[in-house]
C-alpha cells in the first residue's frame, strides 16, 4: 500500500483498543490528531512519543462527546484540521456501552448519554469532517469502528440502546458513502468482536469467558486489542483502499456467525 503516512484525526475515550489503533498508525509514520478526553490522550500522546522513535507529531483536541451542540464538534475539528494542515482520513474511535441491562430497565440518563456518544457524535463529527474534505477537493477516507451488535448476525442480550445506535451508524456509512463519493470521500466501518474486558463477557465473568472460549469461538479466542484491528484501519484509510466505500469490514473471528450458539454456553 502507497503513501501511508497520512495525516489522521483520531477520536478515543483512552481505551486499549483506540490507544494502540492511534500507536500503530503512528509507528507508520501518520500524523496524528487526538480527540476526546484531553487528560487521557495526552497521556497516550506522551506514550508513543517516548516509545516511537522518529515519530511525527502528535497533538490533543479536547472534545466532550456527549456535548449536544453541533457547533462545538464542528469548531473542534476545525482545530484539529488547523493541526494537520490537511486532513487525509477520520478514525473514529469513541464509544460508550454502559453495563449490560435489559431495555426495560434502562434509565433514561443513561439511555441520553450512549445515544448522544454513539450516534449523535459519529453525525456531527462526520459532517464536521466531510466539510474539510470536501473543500480541500482531495478526498479521503472516514472509518467508523463499529461492533457486531450492530449487525443483524451480531446481536446479544443487555444493549439494546447500544446496538441500535451502532446499527445507525453502519446505515449512515452506506448513506454517506452514497451521498458523498462525488466529492472522493469514502466512508466505511469495522465490525469488531469482543475482547475479553467488554462488558459482555464481563457479565458472564471473567473466568468462564476465558475458559470457555474454546467452546464458543472459531479461532479459540476473544479479539486481541493490541494487534487485531489496526491493520485493517491501516487499509482502508490508504491508497489501496481508494475503490472501498459503503462497507463495513467485520473483524470478529467469526463471533458474530456463532452468536446463538455462544449466548447459549455463556
Amino acid at each position: 500500500m502507497e503513501n501511508q503516512r497520512k495525516n489522521v484525526l483520531v477520536t478515543s475515550n483512552g481505551d486499549e483498543i483506540s490507544s494502540n489503533i492511534a500507536f500503530h498508525l503512528a509507528r507508520r509514520g501518520c500524523r496524528l490528531v487526538l480527540m476526546g478526553d484531553g487528560t487521557a490522550l495526552r497521556r497516550i500522546a506522551e506514550k508513543i512519543l517516548g516509545s516511537i522513535k522518529g515519530a511525527g507529531p502528535v497533538e490533543v483536541v479536547a472534545l466532550d462527546m456527549e456535548e449536544e451542540k453541533e457547533s462545538v464538534f464542528d469548531e473542534a475539528v476545525g482545530r484539529a484540521s488547523m493541526l494537520l494542515g490537511k486532513l487525509d482520513a477520520f478514525v473514529h474511535c469513541y464509544s460508550y456501552e454502559g453495563k449490560m441491562q435489559e431495555p426495560l430497565n434502562l434509565p433514561e440518563g443513561e439511555f441520553k448519554k450512549i445515544v448522544k456518544i454513539n450516534f449523535m457524535s459519529p453525525w456531527y463529527l462526520l459532517k464536521a469532517v466531510g466539510k474539510r474534505l470536501k473543500e480541500q477537493k482531495s478526498g479521503g477516507s472516514v472509518v467508523f469502528l463499529s461492533s457486531i451488535i450492530g449487525s443483524e448476525r451480531g446481536l446479544y442480550q443487555g444493549a439494546a440502546a447500544y446496538g441500535s445506535c451502532l446499527a445507525g451508524v453502519q446505515q449512515l456509512v452506506r448513506q454517506a458513502a452514497l451521498e458523498i463519493g462525488k466529492y472522493q470521500i469514502r466512508v466505511n466501518a469495522i465490525a469488531r468482536g469482543l475482547h475479553l474486558d467488554d462488558e459482555y463477557p464481563l457479565s458472564a465473568g471473567r473466568d468462564k469467558a476465558e475458559k470457555l472460549v474454546k467452546d464458543v469461538a472459531p479461532l479459540h479466542r476473544w479479539l486481541d486489542p493490541k494487534n487485531d484491528l489496526a491493520s485493517t484501519v491501516i487499509y482502508l484509510i490508504s491508497d489501496g483502499a481508494r475503490y472501498m466505500t459503503g462497507t463495513t469490514i467485520f473483524v470478529d473471528g467469526a463471533q458474530s456467525l456463532v452468536r446463538p450458539r455462544m449466548r447459549s454456553y455463556m
